[in-house]
């Protein structure tokens, strides 16, 4: 079997020469939750508190925007962190977004986003909710946003947690067969309901080695 990373190790190796770049390169996985959290409360405020929608209003949109997550998170992998660019100038920011990863899949200091760069994504998406049900788009954008969390915490769960739950080991070995295994299928990481529907499952071979298991 061709093997799809560098090394399965806790290593995390230098990929800016500026000091400065490369450690914005690293966050802990709590800087998510300190970043964003903040935000999804001043939303939900808006929504109540400013524009006067009923918690009815504001939690339906917010559980829409949940749900939207599990789809943006499916179609941001495959088809943003799994493109394939001819370019060199592409392929070196493929490899800074997700390349990095995929190469040092247990790097435990890039298993989350960076706000900087969850910032880059969060604005167009927002805009686009905006232009599509106004000032609703602040409760959706939060359900989103917590969605994004429990993408981002489940994510580094899979790969350094050892929770013995049932539902949580199903779904990291769904992720650990994504990254040693079968890269080109397996795209939802807090579930793979989306695999399922665009029929990007996998069989899962069983293995022997620790790979799979970490």
């Amino acid at each position: 079997m061709a093997k799809h990373f560098v090394s399965s190790k806790d290593e995390s190796p230098r990929i800016f020469e500026n000091p400065i770049l490369d450690l914005m390169s690293r966050v802990h996985w709590s800087v998510p939750l300190i970043f964003w959290l903040p935000v999804i409360a001043v939303f939900l405020y808006v929504s109540v508190g400013y524009f006067g929608y009923s918690l009815v209003w504001t939690g339906g949109m917010w559980l829409s925007g949940l749900l939207l997550w599990t789809l943006v998170e499916y179609l941001l992998h495959r088809f943003v962190f799994h493109y394939h660019p001819t370019s060199e100038l592409g392929k070196k920011i493929h490899f800074l977004t997700h390349g990095i990863h995929h190469d040092y899949p247990n790097d435990s200091k890039r298993l989350v986003m960076p706000p900087a760069m969850g910032v880059v994504i969060a604005i167009p998406i927002f805009s686009l909710m905006y232009v599509t049900v106004g000032t609703l788009a602040f409760a959706m954008m939060a359900g989103l946003l917590c969605g994004y969390l429990v993408y981002d915490m489940l994510h580094y769960a899979t790969h350094h947690a050892r929770w013995k739950w049932k539902w949580f080991l199903k779904l990291k070995e769904h992720h650990m067969v994504h990254h040693f295994q079968d890269p080109d299928n397996g795209y939802g990481v807090s579930s793979p309901f989306w695999d399922k529907v665009f029929r990007t499952t996998f069989t899962i071979k069983r293995r022997t080695d620790s790979s799979v298991e970490r």
